[in-house]
C-alpha cells in the first residue's frame, strides 16, 4: 500500500477525504509495542535515571538537566546540548542530537535506534562524542 501524502492522518485504515476513499498505510503506526502504558513509563524512566547516574560518572565535560521525561545534555566544552525524550504515545525513546533526530524502540531488553541499528547506549555515546571536543563513553 502506498501512503498518503495528501492529508496528515495517523491512523492505519480507511478514511475519507474530500469525499475520496483513502487507503491508508502508516508503517510507524504498524509497530507493534509489547509493552503497556505502566511497563513503558517505568522503563523510561529506569532509563534517563541510568543516563543521569552515567552522565555523573563519566570524565567528559557533560552537565545535565531532567524533567518530566525530558533529559537534557549540556555538551559544555562546545555549548550544544543534546535531548533524550520519552515519548508515551509511541512508546519510544527520542533522541534530538545536531546530527538528527532518531527514535528508540524497547527490543530484546534495551531501547534500539529504529534507524542506525545502535542500542541508546551506542547512539548517545556516538552522538555525544560527535558534539564534544573529546570521546564520550557512558
Amino acid at each position: 500500500m502506498a501512503a498518503l501524502t495528501l492529508c496528515q492522518i495517523v491512523d492505519v485504515g480507511h478514511a475519507t477525504i474530500l469525499g475520496l476513499n483513502c487507503l491508508i498505510d502508516d508503517t510507524e503506526s504498524k509497530r507493534e509495542s509489547t509493552m503497556n502504558e505502566a511497563e513503558f513509563l517505568a522503563q523510561a524512566e529506569d532509563t534517563l535515571m541510568a543516563l543521569e547516574d552515567a552522565i555523573d560518572e563519566c570524565d567528559a565535560a557533560l552537565d545535565f538537566e531532567s524533567s518530566s521525561g525530558v533529559l537534557t545534555i549540556d555538551c559544555e566544552d562546545s555549548n550544544t546540548q543534546v535531548i533524550v525524550s520519552r515519548q508515551l504515545a509511541m512508546k519510544q525513546i527520542w533522541v534530538a542530537a545536531k546530527s538528527g533526530g532518531f527514535h528508540c524502540d524497547w527490543e530484546s531488553s534495551q531501547w534500539t535506534c529504529t534507524t542506525t541499528g545502535e542500542s541508546l547506549d551506542e547512539l548517545l555515546n556516538r552522538v555525544l562524542s560527535e558534539q564534544s571536543s573529546q570521546p564520550v563513553v557512558l
